[in-house]
């Protein structure tokens, strides 16, 4: 049964966008635009160039921070302040998603490659505040993103969490190869399902799996 798969979970990891909220709300098509602006105005290049150069630094870096600091070196402060200066209104509370989170045992934290007071708006907006026991974002982890290794390992390390002990919930499946690597029960948080194995569990709706661990 899921729930014995999960028995010896004492800590419950889970990515922000789109994992949290659905991909519906519209959230990141926000983020996205305000990245685009970002690149350029920094870069001075038309928005077809600029769309371009996110591919490229979302396929070769992870993200389009990691792209911008590696390749131009971007200070990433002023960067994720604006980009993430979006409105919330898309967003309403889910307290079928909060009582199934309250009701996990152990530690509950939040990782995103966003930045932690970002992601602490949008709990505030679904009515997740005051349930998890850390948030943290990109700027824990050097600023290094998810897929990276070594944004993990930094993280972890910095919450102290067993990673043979824990879980993680995630929409983008690249960011589950590390953590299945290191032992982690591994749930894909997505509309479609994506069969691979570093994915352990895959789920289209997240209050219903949570449901499932219950004992």
């Amino acid at each position: 049964m899921t729930r014995d798969a999960f028995s010896h979970v004492d800590t419950w990891v889970f990515d922000l966008d789109h994992t949290l909220y659905p991909p519906s709300a519209g959230l990141f098509a926000l983020i996205e635009v305000r990245m685009t602006a970002w690149v350029m105005r920094t870069l001075n290049v038309a928005q077809p160039e600029a769309d371009r150069l996110r591919l490229h630094y979302w396929q070769t870096h992870g993200t389009t921070l990691a792209g911008l600091m590696r390749e131009h070196d971007v200070d990433p402060a002023p960067y994720l302040e604006d980009v993430h200066d979006i409105s919330m209104d898309s967003l309403t509370p889910d307290p079928e998603l909060a009582a199934q989170i309250r009701a996990l045992p152990g530690r509950r934290i939040v990782y995103t490659n966003g930045c932690a007071p970002y992601a602490e708006r949008v709990l505030a907006a679904r009515g997740l505040s005051g349930l998890f026991d850390a948030v943290y974002g990109v700027e824990h982890a050097g600023f290094l993103p998810k897929p990276d290794r070594a944004a993990f390992d930094r993280v972890f390390a910095l919450d102290g969490l067993a990673p043979d002990r824990a879980a993680m919930f995630e929409d983008d499946d690249r960011n589950l190869i590390a953590p299945h690597a290191m032992g982690m029960k591994t749930v894909h948080v997505a509309p479609a399902r994506r069969d691979a194995a570093h994915i352990h569990y895959h789920t289209d709706d997240l209050t219903a799996f949570l449901g499932l661990l219950k004992g």
